[in-house]
């Protein structure tokens, strides 16, 4: 079963990556994006093969084939069932374990994956794609010297491994080197010049040194070629607020939470926007989003807490400076408030128990 290098690209990446430039966890990458389009193809290739299976069931190759095409069509649990069926027919074939790594890292699991890999590598798998696995991996796991490590054993065997160059790129962002990291991500984008995941890698990284016109540069380009791409809307929108521009920034944010409800850093910005213009209930919804994806936005707890007490929501008020007090242990102003918003909230009960006893006892109008 062969590994063509644009498998990789199907890599989903989830772990947080904290880029080292960054002035606030508000502009941290949370995530790379799937840089592939998947095809319809590998399903329909992995039914045809259900055949053949039932009439070789113990043909481990089969199982394995059927497994890298599910892979391909992202179904991790099934690709997992039929590649650990494989090894239970051939546990001496390293190939199969590598595609078990690739699944497992497809579901998040990291250090699964990086057990199969080095089961792979013990078996006398080797390969570029399996360095780039591991790298890419440890990256994930903010491993960022082991991740150097292996994405340099596989520029040693592939100079013009596009998916490691970017990869490192992004390894030396985390580690706070910014002129080696836009060296490797314009070295990726040279390679792969219509990727956009790199092209919004770049202008977030320019954005977050404050350069936002060489962050233009990149964002437009990657609109050209995925003017859907949310990420690359945020690039955009943060190179307008740089430069001053809050109506478009808020333009090019709202766009960006439209195309993907679960980038928080559009949410974010847009509610410090509506914050700071005192719009409490635009506030809430967007601060509500963020903090289910980063419960540590700086101010955002505060902010929703603040924009619930002006509504007159002190029972939702209260809960978030309750949380505040936890996250902030000894802090007397967040003590202080829970404190004033409980007892806000004990006249709201009180009010609304008074208004049910008058409703009660009112008498009944006369009948005609």
């Amino acid at each position: 079963m062969a590994s063509p290098r644009s498998r990789i690209w199907l890599l989903l990446v989830s772990a947080v990556l904290a880029t080292a430039c960054e002035r606030t966890p508000a502009e941290r990458p949370d995530r790379m994006i799937n840089l592939a389009t998947v095809q319809s193809g590998p399903q329909l290739q992995a039914q045809e093969l259900e055949g053949a299976i039932a009439r070789q069931p113990q043909n481990a190759a089969l199982y394995a084939r059927r497994a890298s095409f599910r892979l391909a069509a992202a179904q991790f649990g099934t690709a997992l069932e039929d590649i650990n069926r494989a090894i239970d027919l051939d546990d001496e074939e390293g190939e199969f374990y590598f595609t078990k790594a690739r699944i497992l890292r497809g579901q998040n699991r990291l250090a699964s994956a990086l057990e199969a890999a080095e089961i792979a590598a013990q078996r006398g798998f080797s390969s570029p794609e399996l360095n780039l696995l591991v790298g890419e991996a440890n990256l994930a796991l903010r491993h960022y010297e082991e991740a150097l490590d292996q994405l340099d054993r596989t520029l040693r065997q592939e100079p013009e491994h596009a998916a490691a160059l970017f990869y490192k790129g992004l390894a030396y962002a985390a580690v706070a080197d910014t002129v080696q990291a836009l060296d490797y991500l314009r070295a990726s984008l040279a390679r792969e010049p219509r990727q956009p995941e790199i092209l919004h890698q770049l202008a977030f990284l320019y954005n977050a040194n404050r350069q936002p016109l060489q962050a233009m540069t990149y964002s437009l380009r990657g609109l050209r070629v995925a003017p859907r791409y949310a990420s690359l809307w945020y690039d955009y929108g943060r190179q307008f607020e740089l430069q001053s521009q809050p109506d478009s920034a808020q333009r090019c944010y709202g766009r960006a939470v439209q195309l993907d409800t679960t980038l928080y850093r559009a949410d974010y910005r847009l509610a410090l926007a509506a914050y700071q213009r005192h719009q409490y209930a635009a506030v809430v919804p967007h601060l509500q989003r963020a903090l289910r994806r980063a419960p540590r936005l700086p101010d955002a707890r505060q902010m929703l807490a603040e924009s619930y007490e002006s509504l007159g929501r002190q029972a939702e008020a209260l809960a978030q400076y309750r949380l505040l007090v936890v996250e902030n242990p000894g802090n007397r102003h967040w003590t202080y408030k829970v404190w004033k918003v409980k007892d806000k909230v004990r006249r709201q009960q009180s009010d609304t128990l008074a208004q049910a006893d008058d409703n009660a006892t009112e008498p009944a109008p006369p009948q005609e």
